[in-house]
């Protein structure tokens, strides 16, 4: 007789939790939380043999038999365990990318510093363990790193030396009003050990492992193309994509020289340069953020476009030290999550400390009309809301970010940029409208500089070129967009998770008869939870998951 298939995505799932339990503190899953992941090459062989177990059990389970529902869920499960096993095995970031283990350090570290989901001494004592167990990680990247590319040890450096700074600074500010004396002392003990450990493998990448890192961050044309079908379920050619990503490039670039024209200018990029100029002064970033969340909630409130659930105000706060990498951040207690806990918005200011002409660089960047769109995208009805919604949702597998692809996830926040103008926020401000459009040729230059520098044969420098050239980027912000997609190649889903979305929004009011309303729609895909497309496609159009992207 075969095993239920919902008991068996009980038992996948507990298994990813313990494997995995900085991912599960981030679902709202709190049974795990005084561990730290186990990267060690004998943990990372017993994960893949439990994949290929889980595998095994799945294909025993008949899918005929289920309703609609579990067979489209059992594809889901199945596309998730093949995602795990084509990134262990083929990817093997845990092989090549010191930023790998950094990352999920601080990720770990942080979810128990910014969620107050649990009284703080219960915090700090998990936190106390998670230090205790740094020197175990840190060595095993110094065994499993074997001949990393160049740009993975520079990122890998920055992420460890702002791990230490996040550990020395960020910390004692996260448990100022601690007041157990044997507690800090035994957290000062292990910090210091912690830090030690960190600063060692940092210096050691440094010294010994970047003058001789020759290796190429490349996954290559099969293996990103494979990555796109069984992460994303995209089956598309990297050919095929780049012709969409052209001619999507292409639209949003005349669309932006209309939206130009109408503000008198002639060329596109004088209207831009001006707009950029419209920007916080330093220092004063979050308070104006802070005002622009404020007025994108009440505007979702009156206009009625999409449900916008009784929820904790968002708090706007400063990025810490590991994560001034990102401009933006959304920290979001996860969908199980069962307290009231709030949620962070974290944004990166120009230091007062750098030279005036680094800051009024890194602020063109952050003009106005582009912050709108990230908070757009990071809060209403991007992230933020999103989550809302995913913690209603009664399907485990569609309820947790474990089983979530990036094209699902970013491309609601991405389209929800969109979506905001279409519906008429500041409806007459062209400059709002052109931060919007400036925003999606990022995303559509991800698409084209991650598939040239993994899939062809494009340097970063290339990449920052383009990013300059086509999205009108600063020079800075566009290295940065073209160092992340190097060790970050999924970040091309973005604009085709957008793309996705809107083809699945066209097909399914096509399919209603008429035009129904914005708000039918989203109604419609919010309640289904996360999934691949494909998926979508086949539960919101009654099983016609054909071609998820034209």
């Amino acid at each position: 007789m075969a095993e239920p298939f919902q008991h068996f995505v009980d038992d996948y799932l507990a298994y990813l939790y313990e494997a995995h339990p900085t991912s599960a503190t981030l679902d709202g899953i709190h049974v795990h939380d005084d561990l730290l992941d186990d990267l060690s090459r004998t943990a990372i062989d017993t994960h893949s043999g439990a994949l290929a177990g889980f595998a095994r059990r799945l294909d025993a389970i008949p899918a005929a038999p289920l309703s609609p529902v579990d067979q489209v869920e059992h594809k889901i499960v199945r596309a998730n365990i093949e995602s795990r096993q084509f990134d262990t095995d083929r990817v093997r970031s845990w092989e090549r990318d010191p930023h790998f283990y950094g990352q999920t350090l601080a990720a770990s570290l942080a979810s128990q510093a910014i969620f107050t989901f649990a009284p703080e001494t219960d915090r700090a004592r998990r936190l106390l363990s998670k230090l205790r167990q740094v020197p175990r990680l840190v060595q095993a990247a110094r065994d499993n790193i074997k001949d990393p590319p160049a740009i993975f040890v520079k990122t890998g450096i920055d992420t460890f030396r702002g791990v230490v700074t996040f550990i020395d600074t960020d910390l004692p500010r996260a448990f100022s009003s601690l007041d157990d004396m044997h507690l800090l002392a035994d957290l000062a003990d292990a910090s210091t050990e912690a830090t030690a450990a960190l600063g060692a493998y940092a210096q050691h990448l440094e010294t010994e492992v970047r003058p001789k890192a020759k290796a190429s961050f490349r996954l290559g044309q099969e293996r990103f193309e494979r990555k796109l079908l069984v992460d994303e379920g995209l089956p598309h050619s990297c050919d095929r994509l780049l012709t969409i990503a052209e001619r999507e490039l292409g639209r949003v670039q005349e669309e932006f020289r209309t939206v130009a024209g109408k503000l008198g200018y002639k060329e596109p990029l004088d209207a831009w340069q001006q707009a950029k100029d419209a920007h916080p002064a330093p220092g004063t970033l979050i308070a104006t953020v802070r005002e622009q969340v404020n007025e994108l909630r009440t505007f979702l409130e009156r206009s009625g476009v999409v449900a916008v659930p009784n929820a904790d105000q968002v708090h706007v706060a400063a990025s810490p030290e590991f994560l001034r990498w990102s401009t933006a951040s959304m920290w979001m207690p996860g969908p199980f999550e069962t307290r009231q806990t709030r949620s962070t918005y974290y944004l990166t200011d120009a230091p007062r400390s750098w030279p005036e002409a680094k800051q009024l660089e890194h602020l063109r960047d952050l003009n106005l009309p582009t912050l709108w769109s990230i908070s757009m995208h990071e809060v209403f009805p991007g992230h933020f809301l999103h989550f809302q919604h995913l913690r209603t949702i009664e399907s485990k597998v569609r309820r947790s970010t474990l089983l979530a692809p990036t094209s699902y996830i970013e491309g609601w926040a991405h389209y929800a940029e969109q979506m905001m103008v279409e519906a008429g926020f500041a409806k007459g401000d062209g400059n709002v409208h052109l931060g919007q459009l400036a925003e999606s040729l990022v995303r559509l230059a991800r698409l084209v500089v991650g598939i040239k520098l993994h899939a062809d044969d494009w340097s970063v420098e290339q990449g920052v070129r383009f990013f300059q050239n086509e999205a009108y980027l600063e020079e800075s912000h566009a290295r940065r967009e073209a160092e992340r997609g190097t060790f970050d190649p999924s970040y091309v889903v973005y604009a085709a998770g957008k793309l996705m979305l809107l083809k699945l929004r066209q097909d399914w009011q096509e399919q209603q008869g008429g035009k129904p309303s914005l708000r039918a729609f989203h109604d419609a895909f919010l309640s289904q939870g996360s999934a691949p497309f494909w998926a979508l496609r086949a539960l919101m159009l009654g099983g016609h998951a054909d071609d998820v992207l034209e």
